[in-house]
């Protein structure tokens, strides 16, 4: 099991932490202690007894979460909420298996990071400027055509 010592800090028994031995304050290392810990089945207790009976929940898990995965791959090109769904799929399997729980964490680490770029001013101002200017075109493009041919569409076949 880690324990948050070798990370420079240590905590009392009520899970208050200390500084270490570099002098600064350990924020969060409580969280990233709990979570580098080794991963845990959340399987019932009774099933985690019986070897046979926690593989089947593993499998059964495994399935699950591959089912919803698939269906938010397929929502990506149909209506649907895919993202979420393949996020979803991940979090069930990150009840069982410990290479799911890593990429889990990572992943919502990206997108904090994502999420907090995207919120940089600068980012935010070229942002703008980029969709303006895409607007811009896109409406010179759209007024270039009802000039040039009215408002007639292309595949209105009545008109023939």
């Amino acid at each position: 099991m880690h324990t948050g010592s070798d990370r420079g800090t240590n905590e009392s028994a009520t899970g208050d932490t200390t500084t270490g031995p570099t002098g600064q304050r350990a924020e969060g290392a409580a969280e990233e202690t709990a979570e580098e810990t080794l991963h845990v089945s959340k399987a019932p207790a009774f099933i985690k007894a019986r070897r046979t009976l926690h593989l089947s929940w593993q499998v059964g898990v495994f399935v699950v979460g591959l089912a919803v995965i698939a269906a938010g791959v397929a929502m990506l090109v149909l209506p649907g909420p895919g993202w979420v769904a393949i996020f979803a799929g991940l979090a069930i399997w990150a009840t069982e298996f410990a290479w799911a729980h890593l990429v889990l964490r990572w992943t919502k680490r990206k997108v904090t990071e994502a999420a907090q770029k995207a919120l940089d001013p600068k980012v935010r101002r070229r942002n703008i400027i980029l969709t303006t200017t895409g607007l811009v075109i896109a409406g010179a493009l759209i007024g270039f055509y009802l000039w040039k041919y009215g408002l007639v569409l292309p595949w209105d076949l009545k008109g023939q």
